[in-house]
């Protein structure tokens, strides 16, 4: 099938779908820095995949898969689904404790992250200038982050956890792509999210309320109660709003060039300042502004680089 992939077309769509994603992905930071002081974060996980588990086999339906999906790499799918559980509930907990703002600035790390994994995991090798880089780029989480000074906020410790398990997701997929459809990966993450958070749940259930803890902390231990009906239907949301964010991120990237349209994806900083803005009068400080700085000068310099070494491969 003949496919104008990479063309003006093709990139504008591809950028109008991206956009999409990442609006339609705000919505979950809404909705969990909303509702993170009244519920823990597993019920919200566990709500969120019972709707998201049914979809996936939409996802299946659409690759001509019927049934549910065979494989046998299921050893690998379980590891991603734990890097991915692991990751998603972090970044809950420590959104709770954070503004939006510092957040997604701390998540931008994530391209710094996955390369150093790519070189002691994959082997991948990078070239001197790339490591000075990222260099940079670190020292704008540090920035943020701000270990052991009075502002300093456990919130950021657990983005970071979120961003690093994120980094062994990628590596994972990586490697699970070259036999493994999307839908499949899709599936079997769900799957294990819901393994994981019920069998997690006991625990937090025995140790209970943890007084005057940390937000991000309370939010893992706070007490299950029955959601309201208006409650029950967003966390039952966030279902829906990872179907349609992993359906238009698809739709992105198979209509446009990842190397032209991946730097669009820090416009997701902008969106939920705004968001943060909007509903809970968050303003940035100048050290969450400068670290970002660095750290999208030093992605936008690695996604040049990437470019340019592909293009001299071609």
């Amino acid at each position: 099938m003949i496919t104008n992939k990479g063309t003006t077309g093709s990139n504008f769509k591809g950028v109008a779908f991206l956009v999409l994603a990442l609006f339609i992905i705000s919505m979950q930071s809404i909705a969990v820095k909303g509702l993170g002081g009244g519920y823990p974060v597993l019920e919200m996980v566990i709500f969120r995949n019972l709707v998201a588990l049914p979809f996936t086999l939409f996802f299946l339906r659409g690759e001509g898969i019927k049934g549910l999906p065979k494989t046998k790499r299921f050893r690998l799918h379980f590891t991603r689904g734990i890097f991915l559980f692991i990751s998603y509930t972090t970044y809950m907990m420590g959104l709770v404790a954070l503004p939006l703002a510092q957040v997604e600035s701390i998540r931008f790390s994530g391209p710094i992250m996955i390369t150093v994994l790519s070189v002691f995991i994959l082997g991948e090798k990078v070239e001197f200038r790339r490591w000075v880089v990222l260099i940079i780029g670190f020292l704008g989480v540090l920035l943020i982050v701000q270990p052991g000074s009075a502002t300093f906020n456990v919130g950021a410790i657990f983005i970071l956890i979120s961003v690093l398990f994120y980094a062994f997701t990628v590596i994972t997929t990586r490697k699970l792509q070259t036999t493994e459809s999307s839908a499949s990966m899709a599936f079997f993450s769900s799957l294990v999210y819901l393994f994981a958070a019920t069998a997690i749940v006991p625990i937090t259930l025995a140790v209970g309320e943890i007084p005057n803890a940390n937000p991000s902390v309370a939010f893992l231990f706070a007490k299950w109660s029955l959601p309201s009906l208006r409650d029950g239907i967003i966390m039952g949301g966030l279902g829906l709003v990872w179907a349609a964010w992993t359906y238009f991120m698809a739709r992105a990237y198979s209509l446009a060039q990842a190397s032209m349209i991946a730097s669009f994806e820090y416009l997701s900083l902008p969106i939920n300042t705004l968001w943060g803005f909007l509903f809970w009068r968050e303003i940035p400080t100048w050290t969450t502004l400068a670290g970002a700085f660095l750290i999208l000068c030093s992605g936008m310099v690695v996604l040049y680089l990437d470019k340019k070494n592909r293009e001299s491969i071609n």
